[in-house]
């Protein structure tokens, strides 16, 4: 099992991405940096700062932005392309399929502002579909990093993997869950709390939340099995199987469309040996303004819905 803990501090994935950034640009000076007028947001602004000369901001210009992605990775650049997701993914998909995915070049795209947290700027910004859009395309790798600490392993690892890679971080501040560093390993889930009775499966900074239901599970007697899914493409498959083969109850928990996430990954890698399942997410719906921690109330995305959801499968069973 991975040591992984709620703790009271609290750190945003974006100050990560900008700290990873600039530490890849002092030990590489082929990564480049591009955003679209929202680097301040983003905060790739840091890394502009540092290396002026190795940062473009494209202006409000999504669609260019990836097509000169796509160009400076031609000539060996390591290429990380950033925005808000709703832009990231959404604004220019036909220039991330035709000239990133195709032919499979050294872009990383790192979006920012993804799900229904964005609060107050509503559902024209509230990009609840991007998983399903970036896990459909061949050679795109697809992964959600649960915290700060995991957001700054990522970076490195995807940075020395040729090819094309999606990151989806939000706008909130997130829990601290893993408080030492390590190797990041791509496609590899991690088992962060042992159980046989439903096993839990996350990704993204809905591990936390996870989390906080195993332990509201196990004053209930109900002992749940957490697992976070950091890389939703490729899939770790094998943790999956086992999970299902061992508890028999599935809960997964995006915040994300529960149509083309996490949920249907998962269903996908346990197809041939189904057990029942439910998955958490967006139902199917736009989100709307509001504060961040009622949008993720009224829509579930919470411990106490997790656990509500386990009971209810646990009913099942007995």
């Amino acid at each position: 099992m991975v040591n992984a803990h709620i703790t009271n501090k609290m750190r945003n994935l974006r100050d990560a991405y900008s700290s990873a950034l600039i530490q890849l640009g002092y030990e590489n000076e082929n990564v480049v940096v591009l955003d679209a007028d929202l680097a301040l947001s983003t905060k790739t602004k840091r890394f502009g700062t540092v290396f002026p000369s190795r940062f473009f901001d494209m202006g409000i210009s999504e669609a260019n932005m990836m097509g000169v992605a796509a160009g400076l990775a031609t000539c060996g650049k390591i290429v990380f392309a950033s925005s808000f997701a709703v832009f990231a993914t959404g604004r220019c998909y036909d220039q991330i399929r035709q000239s990133i995915a195709y032919p499979n070049l050294n872009v990383k795209i790192v979006a920012t502002h993804a799900g229904i947290s964005v609060g107050g700027d509503g559902a024209s910004h509230q990009m609840l579909e991007d998983i399903a859009l970036m896990r459909v395309l061949p050679n795109m790798r697809v992964i959600a990093p649960a915290d700060a600490t995991e957001m700054e392993d990522v970076i490195p690892v995807i940075a020395s993997e040729n090819g094309p890679f999606y990151i989806r971080i939000g706008r909130a501040d997130a829990p601290i869950i893993f408080e030492r560093h390590g190797k990041f390993k791509i496609g590899r889930g991690h088992v962060l709390r042992d159980g046989s009775d439903i096993s839990i499966i996350a990704t993204g900074t809905m591990t936390a939340e996870a989390l906080i239901a195993y332990n509201m599970l196990k004053k209930n007697g109900i002992e749940a099995r957490v697992i976070h899914i950091p890389t939703i493409k490729p899939i770790d498959a094998r943790l999956i199987k086992k999970a299902a083969r061992e508890t028999g109850y599935i809960i997964t928990i995006e915040e994300h469309s529960i149509i083309g996430g996490l949920g249907d990954a998962v269903s996908m890698a346990m197809a041939k040996n189904p057990v029942p399942a439910f998955r958490i997410g967006v139902n199917d719906v736009f989100g709307e303004s509001g504060e961040a921690r009622q949008l993720m109330e009224k829509y579930g995305l919470t411990a106490d819905n997790i656990a509500k959801q386990a009971k209810k499968l646990m009913k099942r069973r007995k």
